[in-house]
């Protein structure tokens, strides 16, 4: 009788189902061990990626001019103080506190990211409290450049992105704080170590990368610059407020506004992205400085003369309608707060002026293609927007309509009209804006008609050459007014031209001005002696040392030269 408790033969242990379990032998050339490490290196593998998301998230850098590969070697302290905190908790406390500080630390990359983007486009960061109604027109701007179903396309994409981003650093620091804790007297050691290392640094300003120091509290100071940015828009609007309200040409009557252009027909044209990079650059310079220079030579002949200088414009890279209301309110408006602001209140405006003068006053803005009711408030009475322009041709990239069918139309529509009083008009010119892959060529004025004539007047520029589309985009739009002058110009013709703002911080470079161009152009002698005090040069082409006031200060030295 055999022991029951007894272990089976040898031949039948072979056969047992724990047998069965057990993994086969190593096949020759590969040892158990060897097969174990991969094993151990695949689950450390998500371990080491969710740590360099956590280290790239705090260290990167939310301007675009010091995103180099340098800028990632720093000490966050942020990332010393998180885990210092994690060691310190009990371990019911760990889960909740790990995610809420992974979803913090997604809201702080999307802001980084934000920033980048804004900083790249429009050369500041992004606006916590207002930028978030500017979604809607990059909305529109993608259906113009790219169509609608690219848009949605790019809206989801960009939506997915976000929230796989703020998922990825929550389940990172998941991931990453049992280790840590696991580890606990090595993690509380690093930190130590790491925390010596950030105070050597800070003491001895230690950089590897240009103005990025190893000792690196840029989160902290990133957060604290928006809380102020917030703190400080919301106690603007009062400061705005009590400003607007102070005009000295509020109660100016009418006879007494702008005599000293009676009879003139007045344009305001706004020429999109004409920067002074565009004047002084080395890349845009020669070149548009050429079509400057020739348009120079065809005025005079034409019996025109004009003076030139720069004004510093409250945006940069886009928000053309704060440039516009600042031009013409002569208030600082650099927001969208700002803006509404201004709207809400009955500050005179250029438009207003003429208007209250005598001038029949028009707002013509080709891209324009949803109601405008800001038209009533810079006093306006009548808006032609695309619609109303009824331009038949096809688009160019963002433009709707070429500069030259804008100015072909106002010139049929207004200034051919018998029997008229003088015209004030302000007017956009888009042909210049991003993205500049498709750009209009000159044609004869005589063939401009409904537009249709432009299906066979454009060139193409490659997307990948941004800056050749730029150039050439703002030849194109100048030398059309020049073109306009020699053709619809006459002794009863005053065009002021500018820029609205610089064109991106991409084709610029981040450290360029927010100065445009102005210039004054009048066949009229006495039109220009007005403004001879204002020390502008002569010419199309503003010198390097031309005057440079602030954008706000137009509307009361035009009303002041030419009133009284």
């Amino acid at each position: 009788m055999t022991d029951p408790s007894a272990p089976p033969p040898a031949a039948d242990r072979t056969s047992s189902p724990a047998a069965v379990d057990r993994p086969p032998a190593a096949a020759p050339g590969r040892t158990a061990e060897g097969a174990g490490g991969r094993r151990r290196g695949a689950a450390r593998a998500p371990t080491a990626l969710a740590a360099l998301l956590v280290l790239a998230a705090l260290t990167a850098p939310h301007q675009p001019a010091r995103l180099t590969p340098g800028a990632f070697v720093r000490v966050p302290l942020e990332g010393l103080l998180v885990v210092a905190l994690l060691l310190a908790l009990p371990p019911r406390a760990l889960r909740p506190v790990a995610a809420f500080a992974g979803a913090l630390l997604g809201l702080l990359t999307l802001l980084k990211v934000a920033d980048l983007g804004f900083l790249a486009t429009l050369g500041r960061p992004f606006d916590l409290v207002l930028d978030w109604a500017l979604l809607d027109d990059a909305q529109g701007f993608l259906t113009d450049a790219v169509g609608r179903a690219g848009a949605v396309g790019a809206t989801v994409a960009a939506g997915l992105l976000l929230a796989a981003l703020l998922l990825a650093t929550t389940r990172s620091m998941l991931r990453l704080t049992p280790l840590l804790v696991r580890h606990h007297a090595a993690t509380r050691r690093t930190v130590a170590a790491l925390a010596v290392v950030w105070l050597l640094c800070a003491a001895f300003g230690v950089r590897v990368s240009p103005g990025v120091p190893v000792a690196d509290a840029a989160a902290t100071d990133l957060v604290g610059a928006h809380v102020l940015q917030v703190r400080d828009r919301l106690r603007d609007r009062e400061v705005f407020a009590a400003q607007v309200g102070v005009d000295p040409f509020r109660d100016t009557p009418g006879d007494r506004l702008l005599d000293a252009l009676r009879g003139k027909d007045v344009v305001v044209a706004f020429v999109e992205s004409y920067g002074r990079d565009a004047v002084e650059d080395p890349e845009y310079a020669p070149s548009v400085g050429a079509v400057l220079a020739d348009g120079d030579r065809r005025l005079r002949a034409a019996g025109f003369a004009s003076r030139s200088g720069f004004l510093t414009s409250p945006t940069t890279g886009g928000g053309s309608w704060l440039a516009h209301a600042t031009l013409l309110s002569g208030m600082w408006v650099d927001n969208d707060q700002r803006h509404r602001s201004l709207l809400a209140s009955d500050r005179l405006t250029l438009g207003g002026a003429f208007r209250r003068a005598g001038w029949r006053t028009v707002g013509v803005m080709p891209a324009a293609t949803r109601p405008w009711p800001e038209g009533a408030f810079f006093g306006y009475e009548r808006f032609y927007d695309a619609r109303s322009l009824d331009y038949r041709g096809p688009k160019f990239s963002y433009a709707p309509m070429p500069d030259q069918y804008t100015l072909a139309a106002f010139e049929r529509l207004e200034r051919s009209r018998a029997q008229r009083a003088p015209v004030m008009a302000e007017i956009a010119l888009v042909s210049s804006h991003s993205p500049w892959t498709r750009i209009p060529r000159l044609v004869d004025w005589s063939r401009v008609g409904d537009g249709t004539v432009f299906h066979d007047a454009s060139t193409g520029n490659p997307s990948s050459q941004p800056r050749a589309g730029y150039r050439r985009s703002v030849e194109y739009s100048l030398g059309t007014l020049v073109s306009y002058l020699e053709t619809h110009g006459d002794d009863d013709l005053v065009l002021v031209f500018l820029g609205d703002h610089q064109p991106a911080p991409v084709v610029t470079g981040a450290r360029a001005s927010r100065d445009v161009p102005v210039t004054v152009v009048a066949r009229d002698p006495a039109v220009l002696d007005r403004i001879s005090g204002w020390g502008w040069d002569d010419g199309l082409r503003p010198g390097p040392r031309a005057p440079v006031w602030p954008m706000d200060a137009f509307r009361d030295r035009f009303l002041t030269a030419f009133s009284g």
